[in-house]
């Protein structure tokens, strides 16, 4: 009998369709089965290295429908579960009219014990749906879903069986059959994620962990990584596998039957192995050809998920957070109208005052503003202390900046109420707001990190202290000695930073714009950590 290795994941929903994603151990038919609602819709499945997947297609779904489902595999039921604790999974379909709960985080270690770890905020958070908690409407996860450079103890036992832990990479990820496993743990061992990712549509956002730490801190970095053996087999296997365990998902149906990718993948006869390890390379070597951001409009909030990873601009004399065609790309779509603009980056824009300054005045020192020494001295700094958020791509920092500054002003149609970004990667939470008497729009920066990974030790303390606002006036001192101008934005961090295992929940209603943080606790179960009324409106 055919089984599931992974899912299935409620991917791309909308008032109208779903999509749902499954690996399977053979290839196969996958039909999605409400006979209680009509559905029956399937596909077969594709084959990358030897592995099969596939995306079934959902449409003509009523507005705001709650449809339990079922996945049949050449005819078998294989979900739900027989004996599942949970309980069936459903397709909840969007209401444009109603508002929107979108729940976040980043940085999520699994398997892992609690030792390590503490407890999963997206297991905590599943128990809570199943007791009968306020279920979001989307699940946003933006960066290191999986961790390929940092392994768990059942990964390495995997590798074991493949090659000998002295081979290089040591105690990495090495090849996409290593991504599947990675994915399988992450998505499949706990068996409250597994339900959780059956039956809450799931949005995702590649960070540096997902491929390797430090992925793209600078020209200087690739230029290293290339002239190791093993890196194109890593480099390869890990955008390729991305495409299929979370970027094609992220599509809506339109999207998706449009891409050429897809379409290639679908039409491949036999294995589509190396058709996707050539996209993959190319996609590393030559940004511009291929897109990882995406964007979507929910009644009166549009949602713009941006990839601040592959596509940045990393030349010998230049450098961008996003190439020229994915700005151009991003500035069409910052635009204002809607009720609510959130623009979700796995790095803040908006970092504590004094890590901030210290990025930037590393991003001139690492150019040559104080000679070749320093450049030489600047890059290993950069490398080593991960300085290479948007505070280090200062040109871009400050072109995102006007963009948004005008659509706060009313200077790209209506105002929206809230300009929010969303972000993890640092591994504390906060809600940083813009100072601007000028803005109509509350324009602010919250962060959720990590679901699963705290900081610890002295890490949480430097952070803490970076994060007083009376740290930030020598850093800046620091920047202007390099020529750094002044940020063309002021902003302040009016809530946390919370360093706990957490999961944010922004809620849109209207043009109210609230955030709730929470952490689970020691039984596992979820508390308040921090709210906000992001929009500060009077009935807040």
């Amino acid at each position: 009998m055919t089984a599931l290795v992974i899912g299935p994941l409620l991917r791309h929903v909308s008032a109208h369709t779903a999509t749902i994603w499954v690996e399977t151990d053979r290839p196969c038919e996958v039909r999605v089965v409400s006979a209680e609602h009509g559905v029956d819709s399937g596909t077969r499945t594709f084959t990358v290295h030897g592995h099969h997947y596939a995306l079934v297609e959902l449409d003509g779904l009523d507005v705001g429908a709650r449809i339990p489902y079922e996945v049949r595999v050449d005819g078998e039921t294989v979900w739900p579960e027989p004996g599942s604790a949970f309980p069936p999974s459903q397709i909840r379909t969007l209401d444009p009219e109603g508002g929107l709960r979108i729940s976040f985080g980043s940085c999520r270690r699994s398997p892992g014990t609690v030792e390590q770890f503490g407890h999963d905020a997206l297991t905590a958070f599943a128990h809570r749906l199943r007791e009968g908690g306020e279920w979001p409407d989307i699940l946003l996860m933006v960066g290191d879903q999986v961790y390929a450079d940092e392994l768990s103890d059942e990964m390495r036992a995997f590798i074991r069986g493949r090659r000998s832990p002295e081979e290089a990479p040591v105690d990495e990820a090495a090849d996409f059959e290593d991504y599947t496993h990675l994915y399988e743990l992450a998505w499949s061992a706990d068996p409250a994620v597994r339900w959780l990712l059956s039956t809450v549509p799931t949005f995702t956002i590649f960070d540096d962990h997902d491929i390797r730490d430090d992925w793209n801190t600078s020209h200087a970095w690739r230029e290293e990584m290339w002239t190791q053996p093993w890196w194109r087999a890593r480099i390869t296997g890990g955008i390729s596998s991305y495409w299929i365990y979370q970027h094609i998902g992220n599509l809506s149906p339109e999207e998706r039957a449009s891409d050429p990718v897809y379409g290639a993948v679908l039409k491949a006869s036999g294995d589509a192995g190396g058709f996707l390890d050539e996209f993959a390379e190319r996609a590393d070597r030559e940004p511009a050809t291929a897109r990882w951001s995406y964007a979507h409009d929910w009644g009166g909030t549009r949602l713009i998920v941006v990839d601040s990873r592959c596509s940045r601009l990393l030349t010998a004399d230049r450098r961008g957070m996003l190439d020229d065609e994915e700005f151009r790309w991003l500035d069409g779509r910052v635009q204002g109208g809607m009720d609510h603009l959130l623009i979700a980056s796995s790095l803040p824009y908006l970092l504590p005052g004094a890590i901030h300054h210290a990025e930037a005045w590393n991003e001139a020192v690492a150019a040559g503003a104080w000679g070749r020494r320093g450049a030489r001295l600047g890059e290993k700094i950069r490398q080593g202390a991960d300085l290479e958020h948007w505070a280090a791509f200062e040109r871009s920092f400050r072109r995102l900046a006007d963009e948004v500054a005008a659509v706060g002003r009313g200077e790209r149609g209506p105002a929206p109420a809230s300009v929010s970004f969303l972000s993890g990667d640092i591994h504390y939470s906060y809600l940083a707001r813009v100072i601007d008497e000028n803005l109509r729009s509350e324009v602010s920066q919250i962060v959720c990190s990590p679901l699963r990974n705290p900081l610890v030790g002295v890490f949480r303390w430097a952070n803490r202290i970076a994060c007083a606002r009376a740290s930030a006036g020598p850093f800046r001192m620091l920047a202007k000695l390099a020529k750094v101008p002044a940020p063309p934005l002021r902003w302040r961090l009016t809530d946390g930073p919370w360093f706990d295992n957490a999961i944010a929940t922004v809620t849109l209603s209207g043009r109210d714009c609230r955030v709730i943080w929470e952490t689970p606790g020691r039984k596992g179960t979820l508390g308040t950590m921090g709210r906000a009324a992001v929009t500060r409106s009077p009935s807040g």
